[in-house]
């Protein structure tokens, strides 16, 4: 009796001894994880890592960048049957308990003592959600218990719904997808909405196992945890048995599914992606951050358009080049599966898509395209290339291709269907019989290009595109190139002569030209190698001839001239010390270039591009929003410039800051833009450069686009290294450059009209589509006055040669004077 008083005695104090173990081990451990449960508070505000996303100023998606796919939702976006579906596979009794599921816990203490392994069990979502935002993946008993006093504690701050969607929200669904928004979008491409039941039911099986129960990797293990989930949800009463039938017999249809872009600028999301890094470093990619640019969707794919075709179409006039490689198919040409591993490595570039030669035919050609298409190449599609650049030019297909050769295709409209009635044989029955386009044999351009598009009235970047194909040429040709402009910088310098007092009827000697400098002479020419003796400067200027602009250069004074031009935004140091610099010697962006002709578009003002309108953060919140300078839109609204009226020395002109400007206070308007060149001088230097289009070098944007109210400038450097249309109306502001990056020639006749103005027009027919013609309105201080068109000075309506020409009132010529008359009777006009 006394042993089992004894056994009863100490049995109760080692029950005692070990309830209060237990108690104080509970107190201790919780003592020790109380900083990490101060932590909770972080879920209230919690920062999810998402991807930079980057828009079109119409909310167009362009790229996305960052590890993780994640679209956070608020609770009330998530449907009911998903909410249901994840209930029913991961915590049934999760709106019943307080964060820890006592039973399944017990099961789980259970498994231990039977097996003696550490199983995952027990684990309820509240429990999951304190893992995944505080705790590692790591199996121990410290971070169980950890798991446990988390959850107590967030049920306590948080409620059901919002643990559910930092659950919904933050669990890893496979295929880089986080939270359940990202796996709809990755697996079945729509958004949770629009998901069916069977659907829902397949990504609520995801989390026990993402890959194992992957719908891609491995279909039929993931139907079968998809019927599962469905079983649990009728036995949950969640649906009916015919919901359940109909779901459980649906195949599986996700596949993998890339985030949709809608506008397609990869220049552009590349300088978002580095100016994001730049300002907000590593949380530039996860974030959250939303940003929306300037860009225009239907401009953008208009530019990446008339790129594309400009620089094809230099390829075609200058001949083939041949193959790009010969793969040794002949024997094995049935063997599709080997016609796909050659091409899997070679990649598609731009439009131009990569195929092998299968057979070779009288006049045609069967080929395998990358993604699996025969098509048949006829000579129409490849006649171009009988410009060959081979020594033998080829007459026939089968000189031009044989079996396994490596070529390229694009898809063109059918020429015949483009032939006049009166050249096409064929009947009006057989024409609709024909395809509306065809294969043609066409290579990657050799040839650089970038076009780029502004608003001349606040500077916003419409359209860019930096060169053929991103992914084949990372280099922005458009804010990386630095180019010699050729003539398009002569209009900046005939705008500072107009500054100083000279006319567009000013007479400028046309006549050869020999400059010495030291032992070096330059005895530069015109285009075409022509003089035209005495020319007034507006002929000079919209027939771009290079010894008049020399010569006016000359007489403003090379340092005014450098110093008045970088009012337009040209970097001082880049602008030549001589005389060369007004045919455009020094180096500048195709940017550069348009930034400077917005001020020639809008009337006279300085503004600076931009390409990011706002940008939000990962709540939403605008945390940017660009605020740009503005054009005014009357007169007296704006700064007033500082200039010249008259022709100063260089000592004159330096104390004048280039830009400077004396402000009335009580006329300027809020982000009004400075002006920088009077509205008269605008006036006079904006109707020469309609001059150039209606009349002058291009004359073919007139023919094209039937419009009066385009202005421009072609450009075309030493041995046409460099081709350039500068192109604008008060909409947009257009450059266009084609040139080799290595910096040789074109080849002959390669200039600015003919390589670079298609693609400005192109380009320009989409963009001027409905948008009404506008002219600048004459601001007071000018004048029309009818001159002699030989010696540019006052006439009357008798004389044959007259023409009238606008002059600022202070410069007009106010009285007729005579001529001196040369023996052959010919007037001796006064020219510089």
């Amino acid at each position: 009796m006394k042993v089992l008083l004894f056994l009863f005695k100490f049995f109760v104090k080692l029950f005692i001894l070990g309830a209060a173990c237990t108690v104080i081990g509970f107190t201790g451990a919780y003592l020790y994880l109380t900083p990490k449960l101060d932590a909770v508070d972080e879920l209230k505000s919690v920062q999810y890592q998402v991807p930079l996303r980057i828009y079109t100023s119409d909310h167009k998606l362009i790229a996305q960048y960052g590890e993780k796919k994640r679209i956070p939702l608020e609770y009330h976006a998530f449907p009911p049957t998903l909410v249901q579906a994840f209930i029913s596979a991961e915590d049934d009794r999760f709106f019943h308990h307080p964060g820890v599921d006592y039973k399944g816990l017990l099961r789980a203490v259970i498994t231990l003592a039977r097996t003696g392994e550490r199983r995952q069990g027990g684990s309820t979502i509240t429990m999951q959600v304190a893992r995944n935002f505080f705790l590692s993946r790591k199996k121990t008993y410290l971070r169980k218990l950890n798991e446990i006093f988390l959850s107590l504690k967030i049920e306590r701050e948080l409620s059901k719904q919002d643990i559910l969607a930092l659950y919904l929200n933050k669990i890893f669904l496979g295929y880089r997808s986080y939270g359940v928004a990202a796996a709809s979008q990755v697996y079945y491409g729509k958004p949770l909405s629009e998901l069916t039941l069977a659907q829902h039911a397949m990504i609520g099986g995801l989390p026990k196992a993402p890959s194992a129960y992957n719908p891609i990797a491995n279909p039929k293990r993931a139907k079968t945890r998809r019927n599962y989930v469905l079983k649990r949800m009728l036995e949950l009463g969640y649906i009916t048995q015919e919901e359940h039938d109909t779901s459980a017999a649906e195949p599986v249809t996700a596949k993998i599914h890339g985030q949709k872009i809608e506008a397609y600028a990869p220049y552009i999301s590349e300088m978002v992606r580095a100016f994001m890094v730049e300002k907000y470093g590593d949380d530039a990619m996860v974030g959250g951050f939303q940003v929306y640019t300037t860009v225009k969707t239907d401009l953008q794919y208009a530019a990446r358009a008339a790129l594309r075709k400009a620089l094809i179409d230099y390829e075609m006039r200058h001949g083939y080049r041949g193959i790009e490689k010969h793969f040794d198919v002949e024997l094995e040409i049935e063997n599709t599966d080997l016609l796909d591993k050659h091409l899997s490595n070679i990649p598609t570039v731009g439009n131009l898509k990569p195929g092998i030669v299968t057979a070779v035919e009288d006049k045609q050609a069967h080929v395998y395209l990358k993604g699996g298409e025969n098509v048949i190449l006829t000579w129409a599609g490849m006649s171009w290339a009988k410009k060959s650049r081979y020594a033998n030019k080829p007459k026939t297909d089968s000189q031009l291709m044989v079996v396994g050769d490596l070529i390229r295709l694009r898809d063109i409209p059918n020429p015949q269907l483009k032939k006049s009635k009166k050249k096409n044989k064929k009947t009006p029955e057989e024409l609709a019989l024909l395809p509306k386009t065809i294969w043609a044999l066409t290579q990657v351009p050799a040839v650089g290009g970038a076009i780029v598009s502004l608003d001349p009235l606040n500077g916003a970047v419409q359209s860019l595109v930096g060169g053929f194909d991103f992914y084949h040429s990372k280099f922005n040709r458009v804010m990386q190139a630095k180019r010699q402009p050729g003539s398009g910088f002569k209009p900046f310098v005939y705008t500072a002569a107009l500054d100083s007092g000279y006319t567009a009827a000013t007479l400028i000697n046309d006549a050869p030209i020999t400059h010495k400098s030291g032992e070096e002479v330059w005895r530069p020419e015109n285009y075409g190698h022509k003089t035209y003796g005495p020319t007034r400067l507006r002929v000079g200027l919209r027939k771009s001839r290079n010894l008049i602009s020399i010569r006016l250069l000359r007489d403003i004074g090379i340092d005014y001239a450098r110093n008045f031009v970088t009012r337009f935004g040209f970097p001082l140091e880049r602008i030549p010390k001589n005389l060369s610099l007004v045919l455009g010697t020094g180096t500048f962006t195709p940017m550069e270039m348009a930034t400077a002709y917005m001020s020639m578009a809008n009337g006279g003002y300085k503004l600076d591009h931009y390409l990011i309108e706002q940008i939000t953060d990962g709540r939403g919140k605008r945390i940017f929003h660009h605020q740009p300078l503005v054009v005014c839109p009357k007169e007296g609204c704006e700064p007033v410039p500082i200039t010249k009226t008259i022709q100063a020395n260089l000592n004159e002109a330096s104390d004048i800051t280039p830009g400077e400007t004396k402000i009335a206070a009580e006329t300027v308007q809020p982000n009004a833009a400075p002006r920088i060149i009077s509205r008269q001088v605008h006036y006079v230097i904006q109707s020469i450069l309609q001059d150039v289009i209606q009349s002058g070098t291009g004359i073919r944007a007139k023919r094209e686009l039937k419009r009066r109210d385009i202005a421009g400038k072609t450009g075309t450097t030493n041995d046409q290294k460099d081709a350039w249309f500068y192109g604008y109306n008060r909409k947009y502001v257009t450059v266009a450059w084609v040139g080799y990056d290595n910096v040789t020639p074109l080849g002959s006749g390669e200039t600015g009209g003919k390589a670079a103005l298609p693609m400005w027009i192109e380009y320009m027919k989409v963009a001027l589509k409905n948008v009404p013609q506008k002219q600048f309105p004459q601001p007071s201080g000018i004048v029309s006055v009818r001159i002699d068109s030989n010696t540019g000075q006052l006439t009357n309506a008798k004389n044959p040669n007259s023409l009238f020409e606008i002059f600022r009132a202070d410069l007009a010529p106010k009285k007729m004077t005579e001529p001196d008359i040369q023996p052959d009777g010919s007037h001796i006009p006064e020219i510089f």
